[in-house]
């Protein structure tokens, strides 16, 4: 049964913590009264810090969860559409090396669906999709609610930072989780993401939960509750929505650092050699089951085949241009953005000591190096380099020689750079018999 709050106790934030300390379940305005307390700002940033705690440490259980997200969705505005086409967005729960959004909405946006992709900022040891996209000079992801629904009718899609109008009690929540160690609680991951999703109107989305080592829940196990999880919200909130459950135990791209993962999107949209056949596959697949859900393909298969011809014919590419173009990126982007991206001043290449194949990769210890190199944030203050990172990353299973490059670290300065090498090494593992890959798309839920 739903718990209805009777008590005449006026309710405040310390008395909602206490029971949630203890265990108690909250009531659903307690937990309303909470959002709108994030929202408004009557609620402290210590507060704010201690219920994410909370949560994460006792859960709200299903009920309370899809309390936390109504709340945090009604904590704000909700975007209302009206359009020639299905308005779609996708999701990730995160990784390492995961620029997927990044190529996926300008793709969908040129099959002819709509993408209004409210995305976040680097949590933990992962990326986040706005500090990639803010490595392109000028471009910016603050958006107001108008400009945000003028550029996605216009173009057909945007990527932007929450804005405080839309469920801004996630952006309170969404700023202290990484700075709290509560990012991997299934209670706040799913009350973030779908408050964001749910806020921006969409009437179909796609889930890409992550497992794996690089992933915020690399136990396959509760990778799959929180599929579950996502998809059972969404839709009993009115969203068609599936998940893909995806590997993470190597980047999705053979790089980890904001402009450097921008460049592996790049080779994808511009046709140009190297590009990742992982991100291809996980872009294909992904906005196939999305334009499936729109009602824009006989199926995922048909869907997938959609994205691969706006991939190769440039169509893709090009709505790409246009949005980083309206966000005030470089007009010329798609046709110089080798000369336009920022670049480390250090370039030291990692090589292997022995031949032999490549057995594993503790991508979560990646993340922890661009970290280290200044590529994400420990603190919610910290300013991001986005220059920094790696590049030219071996795949599990590729055999290697004796003095092979295994990766290229993008560092401010040498020492750095030694630094971040002796970590890369510990975290590759090696064979001396033929690996074969982790299979990279897994189990649909939904």
């Amino acid at each position: 049964m739903r718990a209805i709050w009777r008590g005449s106790r006026p309710m405040d934030a310390a008395h909602i913590l206490q029971k949630l300390r203890g265990g108690a379940p909250l009531y659903e305005a307690e937990i309303y009264w909470f959002a709108n307390g994030l929202a408004e700002g009557t609620v402290t940033d210590a507060q704010a810090g201690a219920f994410a705690m909370g949560v994460c440490t006792r859960g709200l259980g299903a009920e309370g969860r899809v309390h936390l997200t109504a709340a945090m969705v009604q904590s704000g505005e909700t975007l209302r559409w009206d359009l020639p086409g299905p308005v779609l967005d996708k999701h990730s729960t995160g990784g390492v090396g995961d620029p997927v959004s990044l190529a996926l909405a300008p793709a969908l946006a040129a099959c002819g669906a709509y993408v209004p992709m409210v995305s976040g900022r680097g949590l933990g040891h992962t990326g986040g999709t706005l500090d990639k996209l803010e490595a392109i000079p000028g471009l910016t992801t603050q958006l107001s609610v108008e400009r945000l629904q003028a550029q996605v009718e216009e173009i057909g899609c945007a990527i932007v930072a929450a804005n405080a109008r839309l469920a801004p009690a996630d952006a309170r929540l969404y700023a202290v989780r990484d700075v709290t160690g509560t990012v991997d609680s299934l209670d706040l991951i799913c009350a973030s993401i779908l408050s964001k999703k749910l806020a921006e109107g969409v009437e179909a989305l796609v889930l890409d939960v992550k497992t794996g080592s690089g992933a915020i829940l690399p136990d396959a196990d509760a990778a799959r509750r929180l599929a579950h999880a996502l998809v059972e919200t969404a839709q009993g909130a009115g969203c068609m929505t599936t998940a893909l459950m995806t590997d993470m135990s190597q980047p999705a791209v053979p790089a980890a650092g904001n402009a450097l993962e921008v460049i592996e999107v790049m080779k994808l949209l511009t046709g140009g050699a190297g590009a990742s056949p992982r991100l291809r596959t996980l872009v294909e697949v992904l906005g196939g089951e999305a334009l499936a859900l729109g009602g824009m393909a006989a199926d995922a298969q048909d869907g997938a085949q959609r994205i691969g011809r706006v991939l190769d014919n440039g169509d893709a590419a090009e709505r790409f241009g246009q949005m980083v173009a309206a966000q005030g990126g470089p007009a010329d982007f798609p046709e110089h953005w080798r000369d336009r991206l920022p670049a480390a001043p250090v370039v030291v290449e990692l090589r292997a000591e022995a031949p032999g194949v490549v057995a594993g990769i503790d991508t979560r210890v990646l993340g922890d190096v661009v970290l280290d190199l200044g590529g994400g944030r420990r603190v919610e203050t910290d300013m991001v380099n986005p220059a920094v990172g790696l590049s030219d990353l071996v795949s599990i299973g590729d055999a290697i020689s004796s003095d092979q490059p295994l990766v290229r670290i993008h560092a401010d300065d040498a020492d750095d750079a030694e630094a971040a090498a002796a970590k890369v090494y510990g975290a590759l593992s090696f064979s001396d018999r033929a690996v074969t890959p982790p299979t990279l798309i897994g189990e649909r839920i939904g």
